[in-house]
């Protein structure tokens, strides 16, 4: 009895995890609303890690404005530390001169990992202006934006989870897109759709000369 309760569980638990992934969204649509759990300076703290906690919003940071995000599965990683990351960062001036307002990197990652990660990258941090919610304490340029939780990325549909390979766990597929005041205006998608538990990791589309590419089509 027990064995066969176990079992059912098991099933019940596969399917209701199978049940619970997103649609994911399209050009159009609205992004989700969720907050996340930044990590800023506030030098009143003193000490050698001035840093408190601090929600920052969806809105806060794509409301009225037109931002380029790009996702990928994880800070450290290969792909995403050799070209992924820095061919944004080396592009991120011209990029803004197209009609961007900021550029944002995320992963399924906590705001320690995120700093930690761009210190390593060797992004320039900032530690002063506050024009940006996730400053001071994040990066003058590409900014690193931790959804720790997965809930933009499940919000989003771009929830993948990898057990067999790589055992990350949930972790975001990679992409990249444009958001034009809280609407999805361009989306590149890795495959053209999200892969559960994918033994390659596809790096074509989501890339900063493709986004840059588009950009150039859409100045006005």
């Amino acid at each position: 009895m027990m064995l066969t309760s176990t079992l059912a569980f098991r099933q019940t638990m596969r399917f209701s995890s199978s049940r619970s992934l997103s649609m994911a969204l399209k050009e159009g649509d609205a992004v989700p609303n969720v907050v996340f759990k930044a990590r800023v300076r506030d030098e009143k703290i003193g000490g050698t890690n001035p840093f408190t906690w601090k929600d920052v919003s969806t809105n806060d940071l794509f409301k009225g404005k037109r931002a380029v995000l790009f996702s990928l599965p994880g800070a450290f990683t290969p792909t995403c530390s050799s070209t992924h990351l820095p061919g944004y960062e080396k592009h991120y001036a011209e990029m803004k001169k197209l009609g961007v307002d900021e550029i944002y990197c995320m992963s399924v990652n906590d705001a320690f990992v995120m700093r930690q990660w761009g210190i390593h990258q060797g992004l320039t941090p900032e530690d002063k202006d506050a024009s940006n919610p996730l400053n001071p304490g994040n990066f003058k340029n590409v900014k690193l934006l931790p959804d720790g939780a997965c809930q933009f990325t499940r919000g989003m549909g771009m929830q993948c989870t990898w057990d067999s390979e790589r055992g990350f766990g949930e972790r975001s597929w990679r992409y990249s897109c444009v958001l034009n005041d809280m609407k999805i205006e361009k989306m590149f998608v890795e495959g053209g759709s999200v892969v559960q538990n994918s033994g390659p990791d596809p790096f074509e589309v989501s890339d900063a000369d493709t986004m840059l590419a588009y950009l150039k089509t859409q100045k006005k």
